[in-house]
């Protein structure tokens, strides 16, 4: 990828590089040794965004490697299918495409499973030698995620290269998204996570994992480990978001949401911020927007789910901070025909 030739005019708003895989979700509860039969979708943080990107009216397009074989089709189809550009989607005559099967319970419970099987997939084969760097440069926007960096040695290359400084980069945005259990080998997450974080132009990280990884907590030393970024976003669940560009710190509390089923927050988060960020809004205006694309996550069984029409999420995002606080969303809300409750 050195040497390549300058970056010319953006003809896309946002790309996302990485894996997706298809999922097998359980017909009923119970461990995965007692579930009878599965449903297929697909999951993967990249592509997620990608789709609620799409969906939300932007020009996004995901940039991976498939296996040669059904999973593969199925997944570029499906992706493809909200109005994702998949052309530079590459496949691997070699490798398979990732799957992985769950249970149906809450991913906090004690009985969850998750039971990948990606090792050597297509996807992990990515490098700085075999991605298209044409599509990657074609977006304002270049998606990244920690997950990538985990899956092999030629993906943690890859990452490496498309966050070290260039002129003419666009706008990096990386999400932590630390999986400790992905993590093999001599490289260890902390310090890798750390690395990128602080290539990128705009960092998502939860307090949880900033705990968990480098054993720091609350967004002011948050913002001591990552001092580079132009915009960093900490999560903190139920309890909002604090996003820190330059020396202005917001607090955007989170919206009360009745939960079906808590898979895909984070992604969906990510391309509201996205989103937001594209249009020039207000830095409190982004994480709200982020918040409304969770909460339609947040609502439905699935990863993925159209969000909001835009101009009902800007109505609701310019309310007044009682206003907005009095807000609860439930399964439905972002129906057109769908009233938002306040208590």
């Amino acid at each position: 990828m050195s040497g390549t030739p300058a970056r010319t005019a953006a003809t896309t708003d946002v790309v996302c590089l990485g894996e997706s895989m298809v999922t097998f979700l359980p017909s009923q509860p119970g461990r995965l040794a007692d579930v009878p039969s599965f449903g297929r979708g697909i999951g993967g943080a990249e592509s997620n965004v990608a789709c609620a990107l799409a969906r939300a009216g932007h020009r996004a397009a995901w940039v991976s490697r498939v296996g040669a074989d059904g999973f593969g089709d199925h997944l570029v189809d499906t992706i493809a299918g909200y109005g994702v550009d998949t052309s530079a989607v590459r496949r691997d005559p070699d490798r398979p495409t990732g799957i992985y099967f769950r249970t149906a319970t809450d991913r906090a419970a004690d009985v969850h499973e998750v039971a990948y099987y990606r090792a050597g997939s297509a996807a992990s084969a990515m490098s700085p030698a075999n991605v298209p760097y044409e599509a990657l440069l074609a977006g304002r926007v270049l998606h990244l995620s920690g997950i990538t960096a985990a899956l092999s040695a030629d993906c943690l290359a890859l990452l490496r290269e498309l966050t070290a400084p260039r002129p003419g980069r666009p706008l990096v945005s990386f999400d932590v998204n630390h999986r400790p259990g992905l993590w093999r080998g001599g490289e260890t997450s902390p310090r890798v996570l750390l690395e990128l974080a602080r290539g990128a132009d705009l960092v998502f990280v939860g307090d949880d994992e900033a705990a968990e990884a480098w054993g720091i907590t609350g967004a002011e030393a948050i913002r001591a480990a990552l001092p580079e970024p132009a915009v960093l976003v900490v999560k903190r669940g139920a309890d909002g978001a604090t996003v820190i560009a330059g020396d202005s710190v917001t607090e955007v509390p989170a919206l009360r949401v009745d939960v079906v089923a808590p898979v895909g927050a984070g992604d969906a988060f990510a391309a509201g911020f996205l989103s937001a960020t594209l249009r020039g809004l207000p830095v409190r205006d982004r994480a709200r927007h982020g918040h409304l694309m969770a909460a339609a996550a947040l609502t439905v069984p699935g990863d993925l789910t159209d969000p909001p029409a835009r101009d009902r999420a800007d109505r609701l995002v310019a309310l007044d901070d009682t206003a907005w606080g009095r807000l609860r969303l439930g399964p439905g809300w972002t129906g057109d025909d769908q009233e938002v409750r306040t208590p």
